[in-house]
C-alpha cells in the first residue's frame, strides 16, 4: 500500500496523501478514488465521472497527458455530489494541466488542493492570408465590355501563437464570374482566428463591373482589391477601390465609337491598369511575391479586362490573374489557390460574354521545425524549409501550437 493513504484513497495529514498511477485513458471513464489518471484527448473531449459515494479524505488527481485539453476539454462529473459547492461538471481547458482533489464533505464537496499549470510558450509565426478573387464581369449586348475581378485581399507578417491553443484557418473560395449580364459575386475572406490573437481577416477580391443593358454599366464592386470597370458605347467607368493594406483599386473603362474597353482588376501589389482610348484593355494589377515557403511566389494578381470585338483583352496581373476576353466567350479564371481575380470579357452580335471565375485563397504558416506539434486539422501541405515547417492550407482547417 501506497504511504500516506489507505486502500481506500483517504489522504493522510501525515504525508499529504499519495495515488496510484494508471494506465493512459482515451475515452469516457468513471474515477476511483486513490487513482492518478493521464488523460489524452487527442481523439476528442473526455468526460470523467467521480465516485458516486465520495468518503472525506479521498484524492483524486487528472493530468494532461498530450497537451491537447487546451483543443479538446475534459469535462468532470461530480456524479450527484458536489465540486467546489456546486453540482454543476466543471471542465478541465488548459494545455499541459495537472490537478489534483479530494472530497471533504457533502458542504463543499470535492475541491482542489494541488495544481500545476504550465506558462504557455509563444511561438512567432510568419504567415501569409489570401482571399477569394473575384469574378470577371460578363457582357450581354453588343458593343459592351466587362472588368476584371479583383484579386483577393493579401496579409503577411508575424503573430505569435501560444502552445497548446487552436487556431482555426479559413480559406475563402474565388467569386463567380458574371454570365451574360448577371452580376458576378465577389470572392470569399480567408482569416487565421484563435483565443490569444486579433484575427487575421483578408478580404475577397471585388468583382468587375458587367454590362446589362444599352443604358447603363454594372458598377464594379470594392473588395480586398477593387473590381475594374466596364466598358459601354459611350461614356466611361471607374474601377472600385480595394482595402487599404490588403490591395488596390480596379483599373477605370473607356468608350470607342465601336464598343466599350473595360479595365483591369486591382491587385494586392498594384492598381488594375486603365484602359485606352486606342482599343487596349487594361491588364489586371500585379500581386505580391512572397518567399514564405521558401520558393518565390506570386499571389493575388486581378484579372485582366475584357474587349469588344476588334481591340485587345487586358493580360492578367502576375499573381494568377486571369486574362481578359476578346468578344463573345469567356474570360480565364483566376489561379486556383492564388486569390487571382477573373478575366473579363466583350459580347458580339451572336455571342453574349461570360466572365471568368476567380481563384481560391490559400494560407500559409511558417513554424519554427523545433516548435512544430504536427497537430492540425483540414489536411494541409507539410513542407520543411531550413529551420521552419510550412504549412500550406488550401481548404480550411486547424493548426494546434
Amino acid at each position: 500500500m501506497a504511504q500516506g493513504a489507505s486502500s481506500a484513497g483517504i489522504l493522510s495529514s501525515a504525508y499529504g496523501g499519495s495515488t496510484v498511477w494508471q494506465s493512459v485513458q482515451t475515452g469516457n471513464f468513471t474515477a476511483v478514488a486513490g487513482n492518478a489518471y493521464p488523460v489524452n484527448t487527442t481523439s476528442g473531449a473526455i468526460t470523467i465521472t467521480l465516485p458516486a459515494s465520495p468518503s472525506a479524505g479521498n484524492i483524486l488527481q487528472f493530468t494532461d497527458y498530450a497537451g491537447t485539453w487546451g483543443a479538446n476539454a475534459v469535462t468532470v462529473s461530480p456524479n450527484g455530489n458536489k465540486i467546489n459547492s456546486s453540482t454543476a461538471n466543471i471542465t478541465l481547458s488548459i494545455s499541459r494541466e495537472s490537478v489534483a482533489i479530494v472530497y471533504i464533505d457533502s458542504t463543499q464537496g470535492w475541491i482542489a488542493y494541488s495544481g500545476f499549470v504550465q506558462n504557455p510558450t509563444t511561438i512567432p509565426v510568419n504567415y501569409l492570408v489570401v482571399a477569394g478573387g473575384g469574378g470577371g464581369g460578363g457582357s450581354a449586348i453588343n458593343g459592351g465590355a466587362a472588368g476584371g475581378g479583383g484579386a483577393g485581399g493579401l496579409l503577411t507578417g508575424t503573430v505569435p501563437l501560444s502552445s497548446g491553443v487552436t487556431y482555426t484557418v479559413t480559406v475563402g473560395g474565388g467569386g463567380s464570374g458574371g454570365a451574360g449580364g448577371t452580376v458576378p459575386t465577389v470572392g470569399v475572406n480567408s482569416s487565421i482566428s484563435g483565443s490569444t490573437i486579433t484575427t487575421l481577416t483578408s478580404t475577397g477580391g471585388g468583382y468587375g463591373g458587367y454590362w446589362p443593358t444599352n443604358a447603363s454599366i454594372g458598377q464594379p464592386a470594392a473588395g480586398g482589391s477593387g473590381g475594374g470597370s466596364g466598358g459601354q458605347l459611350s461614356g466611361t467607368g471607374t474601377g472600385a477601390a480595394g482595402t487599404s493594406g490588403q490591395g488596390f483599386k480596379g483599373g477605370n473603362s473607356t468608350a470607342l465609337s465601336s464598343g466599350g474597353t473595360s479595365g483591369g482588376g486591382g491587385g494586392a501589389g498594384a492598381v488594375g491598369v486603365n484602359a485606352v482610348s486606342s482599343g487596349v484593355a487594361g491588364a489586371g494589377g500585379a500581386g505580391i511575391t512572397s518567399l514564405i515557403t521558401g520558393t518565390s511566389t506570386t499571389y493575388a494578381g486581378g484579372g485582366g479586362g475584357g474587349m469588344y470585338t476588334g481591340g485587345t483583352s487586358g493580360a492578367g496581373g502576375s499573381g494568377g490573374g486571369g486574362a481578359g476576353k476578346t468578344g463573345g466567350g469567356t474570360g480565364t479564371a483566376g489561379t486556383v489557390n492564388t486569390g487571382g481575380g477573373g478575366g473579363g470579357c466583350g459580347a458580339t452580335v451572336a455571342l453574349i460574354g461570360t466572365g471568368g471565375a476567380g481563384g481560391s485563397g490559400v494560407v500559409i504558416l511558417s513554424i519554427p521545425t523545433a516548435n512544430y506539434t504536427g497537430t492540425t486539422t483540414g489536411s494541409p501541405t507539410v513542407t520543411v524549409n531550413s529551420t521552419n515547417t510550412i504549412l500550406t492550407f488550401t481548404a480550411s482547417g486547424s493548426y494546434t501550437a
